[in-house]
């Protein structure tokens, strides 16, 4: 999945490489499923990814939010009532 034809190691380049040659980049993204890293002074600070990646980073997410809410409304110690009169005051507030 990764291309070893630049000089940083596999799938980084720098940012001034990347700026010159996004193009180029979003296409090996695109078309060979690469995973490019933008090095700064050596350290990687961003990537360019596949949108199979970023779709299943977001799945993950998801999944994981609704397990901590489904947890949280289980939780007793969660529970948060208000009265009538603090509804219609709440209300009336943000009118």
């Amino acid at each position: 999945m990764y291309n070893s034809d630049d000089e940083h190691g596999t799938g980084h380049v720098s940012v001034s490489e990347a700026r010159e040659s996004f193009a180029d980049l979003v296409n090996r993204v695109a078309y060979r499923q690469e995973r490019i890293f933008i090095a700064r002074r050596g350290k990687p600070v961003a990537a360019i990814v596949p949108m199979a990646d970023v779709e299943a980073l977001e799945r993950f997410e998801d999944e994981v939010d609704l397990r901590m809410a489904r947890e949280a409304l289980t939780n007793p110690e969660n529970a948060v009532t208000y009265s009538l009169d603090e509804v219609e005051a709440e209300r009336s507030r943000t009118r």
